[in-house]
């Protein structure tokens, strides 16, 4: 299914409104709370319902969210610190179903790998005013974890560049 990312215009903080591809508001990640030295980004349904939370990590040997959904930790995500290679993502879900996002993360033009195979691709619209990405998410797959990974590596590549703006 595809979803569209959308950067909330004249926002305080990064909210970003998630759509269906019919461009019904699904979800809302919603960049305006903060705790304590860290950033939490709260996620919410289209009604406005709490479904859950990314938090940076406090204490990491490098910059890493927590994936909250209804009151439980589903994944935490990192960039990987030693790819000389290429720039790469993990997201760390309880169990061995471990997901990967590799590709150009500045371009956002990557996908998300599960076991070897393609579950998820990020692409950005060009032609847009406010920052808009579309994912396209495979059958069967969380979908609510891969949008808000996606959501998180957009926070951890915009951290990188100096906080000047986004790509």
């Amino acid at each position: 299914m595809r979803y569209l990312i959308r950067e909330k215009l004249f926002s305080l903080g990064d909210d970003f409104w998630i759509q269906d591809e019919a461009g019904r508001n699904v979800f809302l990640i919603d960049g305006r709370a903060f705790t304590l030295l860290r950033e939490k980004l709260v996620l919410k349904d289209a009604a406005g319902n709490e479904l859950g939370f990314l938090r940076e990590q406090f204490i990491s040997l490098r910059k890493a969210y927590e994936i909250h959904v209804g009151g439980q930790h589903v994944a935490t995500v990192r960039k990987d610190l030693f790819n000389l290679f290429r720039c790469r993502f993990t997201v760390d879900v309880p169990g061995p179903d471990d997901y990967e996002a590799q590709g150009s993360f500045l371009d956002h033009e990557y996908t998300f790998h599960r076991h070897g195979r393609t579950v998820a691709t990020v692409a950005k619209n060009w032609f847009s005013f406010r920052d808009t990405y579309a994912v396209d998410i495979a059958d069967g797959e969380d979908a609510v974890l891969l949008l808000a990974s996606a959501v998180v590596i957009d926070q951890l590549c915009h951290d990188q560049d100096g906080g000047e703006g986004r790509h």
